[in-house]
């Protein structure tokens, strides 16, 4: 049984950065696919990105292209997401995922982190 927890949340200005982690346990998932989502109050959650066990298959939702970047490290099982040009409409809690069922554009997956809050001010 796989477990996943995010670290890395936190409060920062507009135009700032935070780096995401997202650490396995339990089990490897070095060859599934994981993802980042995010949840807004009051909004649905979101897909965010997502990279292939192997990361040569990443996508991102139009909203974060040229400003999020996701990385994995398989020795440490764990899956990174680098945020820059942070905007006020990033707050969210952001939640890991791995073991992706179905792909985009609607991806599901199996396992689910606790989520971390992200709050950025302007």
């Amino acid at each position: 049984q796989g477990q996943l927890a995010e670290s890395g949340g936190g409060l920062v200005q507009a135009g700032g950065s935070l780096r995401l982690s997202c650490a396995a346990s339990g089990r490897t998932f070095r060859r599934d696919t994981m993802g980042w989502f995010r949840q807004a109050p009051g909004k649905e959650r979101d897909f965010v990105a997502s990279i292939s066990g192997s990361a040569v298959t990443i996508y991102y939702a139009d909203s974060v292209k040229g400003r999020f970047t996701i990385t994995r490290d398989n020795a440490k099982n764990t899956v990174y997401l680098q945020m820059n040009s942070l905007k006020p409409e990033d707050t969210a809690v952001y939640y890991c995922a791995a073991q992706m069922t179905a792909g985009p554009p609607s991806p599901k997956f199996e396992y689910w982190g606790q989520g971390t809050q992200v709050t950025v001010s302007s």
